[in-house]
């Protein structure tokens, strides 16, 4: 069977934008097992002296992770952050209503904070505007960025924490537009008070930058009159509106479910629509930007987590068990943040570690990488410079919810520092590579330094404990470059990095 041709015109004029490296964010909630028995379990053979597990900060250092949002997610909107604070005796065990847990408030905003440190990422923190409000959040904030003098920066100084933790990124709240948030409120309600929690919050320190929520999803009814009326009081006071989507492959239709990228792409595009919309209105000089701060494949773990039993202590929930084809998807969505990199400027993979995550952990055990570990991984380390604009042609199928879908996934990141560049590629075809011609003569004299693929015969390979290897990259891809002009060959449904360097005469 003779394989289908694309082509790939690159230019290092043709910029999108500067890419945020925050775009390659993780979440890390206090739910199921992402805190107690994922970055932190006192007693496992490979924790630190504070409990932290050193085998899960590596695998955090190696994805090279920017930004980590906390504590939540649906828990944040019934949590009380001082429970979190001080002598670890004093503090309460709390019935946790977002996912029916009990909370024992060992890890709290300090603990956060040192682990970030020890994983060298930075927080993105979210205040409660579900039970608590605008008090809640301004001494929050004073807690964690003001220097001393003051009654929440001097609590800090006698927890131990002399210096100031200067988070520069806070959440306005999650997902207040869902009826399952505890203290829903309607775009009305939210709007008045993230603009008057944000004021405050600024008054306290002004150098933070701030995200109001959007919807929880792109499916919601109230989709899109939600973020005018969001943006419309809080406008002046924010920097970033978010984003969620979760895919499920429920019906089992592969070549459908590794396209819904092109659903998160009108996401995107629908949302900047939003944002530039309330500008014009306002008639404002400021430009609102996208924090798509939840998104992953979620869809495994459903039945599992019905079967659990209500009020115990982290317990295993939404733990995926992800697919090579999940793996492909992912990639996928990648890709598409890449492409909208003017817009979007964080990007948060949900979640980091056991709960829907690249990692995985076992108690007292092992910590493994799952098959989505390897795309977020290439884009983190090899995604960082400037986003290209590339011409593509490809040929496309239609599936059952999209029609002209691209068999080639792909864009390009240049990184002048370092005379980088790097094509991510998918080829999404199930049955056939796809040979991939790149126009590059735009930058002399650069040859393929590695070309990584990640393939597998079977679209339902995992990673599992006991073979955490089952779904790895190789790097023996044969992308090379014959004047000016990339030939590779991308094997049948596979995600591939190559990576080009320039020569040095």
């Amino acid at each position: 069977m003779s394989n289908s041709k694309a082509t790939m015109i690159l230019d290092k004029d043709f910029i999108i934008s500067s890419i945020d490296k925050r775009i390659y964010g993780s979440f890390i909630e206090h739910l199921g097992r992402a805190v107690y028995e994922g970055i932190y379990e006192p007693g496992h053979p490979l924790a630190d002296e504070q409990g932290f597990r050193k085998d899960v900060i590596e695998l955090v250092q190696e994805l090279n992770v920017p930004i980590v949002r906390y504590p939540g997610g649906n828990f944040v909107s019934g949590y009380n952050w001082e429970d979190g604070v001080g002598p670890l005796e004093n503090r309460p065990r709390r019935l946790e209503l977002a996912w029916r847990t009990i909370e024992t408030n060992e890890v709290g905003t300090n603990e956060f904070a040192d682990w970030a440190k020890k994983a060298n990422t930075e927080v993105n923190m979210a205040v409660n505007l579900g039970t608590r409000g605008i008090d809640a959040a301004r001494n929050l904030v004073e807690y964690c960025n003001h220097p001393a003098g003051s009654y929440w920066s001097d609590l800090r100084i006698s927890h131990g924490y002399k210096e100031p933790h200067k988070f520069k990124t806070w959440c306005l709240g999650n997902e207040m537009d869902g009826p399952w948030q505890i203290g829903h409120k309607t775009a009305e309600e939210y709007g008045r008070i993230a603009c008057e929690a944000a004021k405050v919050m600024k008054w306290v320190d002004p150098t933070i930058e701030l995200v109001a929520c959007g919807s929880s999803s792109r499916g919601m009814k109230t989709f899109a009159d939600w973020e005018a009326t969001v943006l419309d009081h809080t406008y002046d006071h924010v920097e970033y509106i978010s984003l969620h989507t979760y895919y499920a492959n429920k019906d089992n239709d592969t070549a459908n479910f590794v396209a819904r990228s092109l659903d998160m792409d009108a996401f995107i595009r629908s949302v900047t629509a939003i944002c530039d919309y309330v500008k014009a209105k306002k008639r404002s000089k400021k430009t609102i930007n996208l924090s798509f701060d939840e998104w992953n494949v979620w869809y495994h773990s459903h039945d599992a987590d019905r079967k659990l039993d209500p009020w115990q202590i982290a317990p295993p929930q939404l733990e995926d068990v992800y697919t090579f084809e999940d793996a492909i998807l992912v990639g996928c969505m990648l890709i598409t943040l890449l492409k909208h990199a003017d817009r979007v400027k964080i990007a948060c993979m949900a979640q980091l570690v056991n709960v829907i995550a690249p990692i995985m952990t076992e108690k007292g055990g092992e910590a493994w990488k799952q098959t989505i570990f390897y795309p977020y991984m290439h884009t983190s380390v090899y995604g960082r410079g400037v986003a290209l604009n590339p011409i593509i042609s490809s040929p496309k199928y239609d599936s059952k919810d999209f029609t002209d879908v691209p068999y080639l996934e792909s864009t390009a990141v240049y990184n002048e520092e370092k005379d980088e560049l790097v094509i991510f590629a998918v080829n999404r075809h199930l049955s056939e590579s796809l040979l991939l011609e790149s126009d590059i003569r735009n930058f002399k004299d650069y040859k393929v330094v590695e070309h990584i693929v990640l393939e597998d015969d079977d679209v339902k390979a995992r990673n599992t404990v006991s073979h955490s290897n089952r779904v790895a990259p190789h790097n023996r891809g044969n992308a090379q470059v014959k004047d000016g002009i990339i030939e590779s060959l991308l094997p049948r449904f596979s995600w591939n990095v190559i990576r080009l360097a320039k020569q040095q005469h």
